[in-house]
């Protein structure tokens, strides 16, 4: 299945459609296996004591990063954040992602994301390129998250 964004670009606004992968546990071999080397949008959540994933990254990477960006957000040994390490280290970890290989539309889905997650501060800017950002998502599975 090719997991992407489809673009609709109409006045000042465009519109995007996103297709996640499913949801998979982090383990270091299956991500190995499973994710490209692609560039692309990632979301990285834990589960917390009663079942509910809790989001712990959302952010993009460049051409080739995915598999290694991934990998390298889940490993507990390669986390400098004592906090980010001990849930690494105690939980469950779960991921998704979404190729691309445009910096200008994942820098705009991934701002609209964190503008929408963490309103207060969400850490990027987005292309500019667009006076209004939409989006419509796709999964395979149902997502419900705690923040």
């Amino acid at each position: 299945m090719n997991y992407g964004i489809s673009v609709l670009e109409k006045n000042e606004a465009v519109y995007y459609s996103i297709q996640w992968s499913p949801l998979n546990l982090a383990e270091r071999w299956s991500i190995n296996a499973k994710v490209p080397a692609v560039g692309g949008i990632y979301e990285i959540y834990w589960m917390d004591d009663h079942n509910h994933l809790r989001m712990l990254s959302v952010g993009n990477t460049h051409y080739g990063g995915l598999r290694s960006e991934i990998r390298r957000l889940t490993d507990p040994e390669l986390s400098t954040d004592p906090k980010t390490r001990e849930i690494l280290e105690d939980k469950e970890i779960w991921y998704r992602y979404v190729h691309s290989n445009s910096v200008a539309v994942m820098a705009d889905v991934v701002w609209f994301f964190r503008q929408t997650y963490f309103p207060e501060n969400p850490g990027v800017e987005h292309s500019g390129r667009f006076k209004k950002i939409f989006m419509k998502e796709s999964a395979p599975d149902k997502l419900i998250w705690v923040p």
